[in-house]
């Protein structure tokens, strides 16, 4: 009976571990890193490959642990957050900063052992942003949008200067693709979980509320993306094909701007919000198909 128990328990601490890293998220952002890496090398080496997920888990995990540390009591106001491990008490707080701490010792120690100091620097850069800087200023205004979007875009950044061991145009303009999707994906996320934000005290729309000039701003940021998403083919990174399939995914997603500033419902939102989960990928993997 007691070793049923002790497995009982281990169980249910092992689901609170991975709750904690925030896999979903978290397998997304090792996506994008690895695309970084794959568009910069000529011969896919996997077990690279897997090395660069673990080491992108570790300190993406490690980050949002932090996030979790942080907003443990802001996180009971709201019923998304909730049920996450520190406000429901699975996990004490020293659990998940003892955890954090493991996984970015994990993650330092492979960038630096298997691939280079540049991405390593890279990679805690973007966790020290995201974790301390961040989440904090979540509270204090919109800018925390502007500041997110950094550490946000790093990953395929961070997967090519793993390959190549050095920055340049070419990371940048990957930098810059991610940098400007995420604001129409946050800011419908931030439509959609508005009045619980605002009872949570965070601000993530760049407006007032859910209002056309709120829809307006959205569609501005949104606008960033025609130019960018052609730069990977200016820059001879890739063919016409994955230029036009990114011009017309930008159509698309700026589209359901017009729409949500027509119609300003969470029903627009949700399709925005959806929309932008298949944007990214979509275009990304174009890439990779098309790469010169």
């Amino acid at each position: 009976m007691e070793k049923v128990l002790a497995l009982a328990i281990i169980n249910e601490k092992g689901k609170a571990y991975i709750e904690l890293i925030k896999l979903k998220l978290t397998l997304a952002v090792v996506f994008s890193g690895v695309f970084g890496y794959c568009l910069a090398i000529d011969n896919v080496i996997w077990w690279k490959i897997a090395v660069l997920a673990i080491a992108s888990i570790s300190i993406t995990g490690a980050a949002n642990i932090i996030n979790q540390i942080i907003e443990k009591e802001s996180d009971k106001l709201m019923k998304r957050t909730a049920v996450r491990p520190l406000p429901t008490g699975r996990l004490s707080v020293n659990e998940a900063a003892g955890f954090a701490f493991i996984l970015f010792g994990v993650g330092c120690f492979l960038f630096v052992e298997f691939f280079n100091i540049r991405a390593a620097a890279l990679a805690v850069l973007s966790l020290l942003l995201y974790g301390f800087v961040y989440t904090p200023l979540k509270r204090k205004g919109q800018i925390a949008v502007f500041v997110g979007a950094l550490p946000g875009a790093f990953p395929p950044m961070i997967g090519w200067v793993a390959a190549t061991n050095h920055y340049g145009w070419i990371p940048g303009i990957l930098f810059a693709i991610q940098f400007f999707w995420q604001f129409p994906h946050f800011w419908a996320i931030g439509w959609l979980a508005f009045d619980e934000y605002k009872k949570a005290g965070i601000q993530m729309m760049p407006g007032d509320g859910k209002t056309a000039k709120t829809a307006f701003r959205i569609m501005l940021y949104t606008l960033f993306l025609l130019p960018v998403g052609w730069l990977p083919y200016l820059l001879g990174m890739t063919g016409i094909f994955s230029a036009l399939v990114a011009t017309v995914g930008g159509i698309l997603f700026l589209a359901q701007t017009f729409h949500l500033m027509r119609t300003c419902t969470d029903k627009a939102a949700l399709q925005m919000m959806y929309g932008s989960l298949l944007y990214l990928p979509i275009v990304q993997i174009v890439y990779l198909l098309d790469k010169v």
